[in-house]
């Protein structure tokens, strides 16, 4: 696994700002604004809920608990530290009772101060060296972590063989999906450069746009409406669930689904599926068994390293369950880092020079470009007799 490089860039020791807390990581960020500080409750901070803090702007994080707990070297501070935030490390599950939302706190070294100057908190302030320390540390537990994902793997596989093997236990859904392209969304890794550079794709295919919870939100912000939803229902705006699209919520195997009541208190019906796993599995598995000529996935995760950082032992089903729609996936993960627009400013130039070379050609040959014609040379014989006149 290759560790995550780590740039010299200068951390603020003390900073003073307003606070949100949320021991969900994903539904502070719905909160945030720029320059705020960010409490969380948050082990082996991830990749994705990294940059999502990054994106809204933070002046400082703080986590109740270590942000590397040691079972591998996971991506997340490593992100917040590259963009000059500073990160306090376990100061304890206390600080969501002594602090409350919209509290003005300074954070001094690795110090919580609230108005008064009074400590409500303390921890360890993350630097750079003790990061990477730490981090180097973590690489002794992924042989641990690769036995745990397999042990995973196997008992997801005894689990839901028949939903695996043979589609046993996917709802009927009212979409057309039968020999018709799926672009699966998910709100993960560099989800926004891969739509970017999915739209003459979509433009030219029109396949069918199935949101993963929050990935239908992404959708939506990239000027998109889809077709489908489904998810637990936990990280997906209520106008998004309101644009018309089809909503399947997924649920735990015994087919208790705790997203359903959200969608009923919207005045909305949904689907259930129960599934293992997680919601881009069910995305996946639906699309595959109701006959989808092509899966095209963006944002979800495909390394063991995504798997790892996304944090959950579930993972593991991911990983089955792309070898169960096989030949038909295509990820589009890193798309925009291969492809690139190639028109350049002196194109464009040569574009324009040859449209108006072949408009003076289409004239040259009719009455009205003849006349015309002869009356810009007239005028410019004229301009160029009375230039020599001022000139002597």
């Amino acid at each position: 696994m290759r560790l995550p490089t780590l740039r010299k860039r200068g951390v603020p020791t003390e900073i003073g700002g307003v606070v949100r807390l949320d021991r969900r990581t994903k539904n502070l960020t719905k909160r945030l604004r720029p320059n705020e500080i960010a409490i969380i409750h948050h082990s082996d901070l991830d990749r994705v809920s990294a940059e999502a803090l990054v994106a809204a702007g933070v002046s400082a994080v703080v986590n109740a608990v270590p942000s590397v707990s040691g079972r591998y070297p996971n991506l997340g501070p490593g992100i917040l530290l590259d963009a000059g935030i500073s990160l306090i490390d376990n100061v304890g599950d206390q600080v969501f009772t002594d602090i409350e939302e919209g509290d003005r706190i300074t954070i001094d070294g690795a110090r919580l101060l609230d108005s008064t100057g009074a400590v409500v908190a303390e921890g360890m302030l993350v630097t750079l060296d003790l990061l990477e320390q730490q981090l180097e540390d973590a690489r002794a537990g992924l042989s641990d972590q690769i036995e745990a994902f397999a042990d995973n793997t196997m008992e997801y596989l005894r689990q839901e063989k028949e939903l695996l093997l043979e589609g046993v236990g996917v709802p009927e859904v009212r979409t057309q999906i039968e020999g018709r392209h799926v672009l699966i969304v998910v709100r993960g890794y560099d989800y926004r450069s891969d739509l970017d550079a999915l739209r003459s794709y979509i433009s030219e295919y029109k396949p069918l746009l199935m949101g993963v919870d929050g990935g239908a939100d992404a959708l939506i912000e990239a000027g998109y409406k889809p077709d489908m939803i489904i998810g637990d229902m936990d990280s997906c705006s209520d106008s998004t669930l309101r644009c018309g699209a089809e909503i399947v919520v997924h649920a735990y195997r015994d087919g208790h689904a705790p997203g359903i009541e959200r969608v009923e208190q919207l005045g909305l019906s949904a689907v259930v599926f129960p599934a293992l796993g997680t919601s881009e599995d069910a995305a996946m598995l639906l699309a595959d068994s109701k006959g989808a000529r092509l899966l095209v996935a963006v944002g979800t995760h495909a390394s063991l390293v995504e798997f790892l950082d996304k944090g959950r032992a579930g993972m593991a089903s991911t990983f089955l369950t792309r070898l169960r729609v096989g030949p038909k996936l295509v990820d589009a993960k890193g798309v925009s880092r291969i492809y690139r627009s190639q028109i350049k400013s002196w194109h464009l130039v040569l574009l324009v020079l040859s449209g108006l070379l072949a408009l003076t050609t289409a004239m040259a040959f009719t009455d009205f470009g003849g006349a015309v014609g002869s009356l810009l040379t007239a005028r410019l014989r004229d301009l160029a007799y009375w230039i020599k006149e001022l000139l002597t």
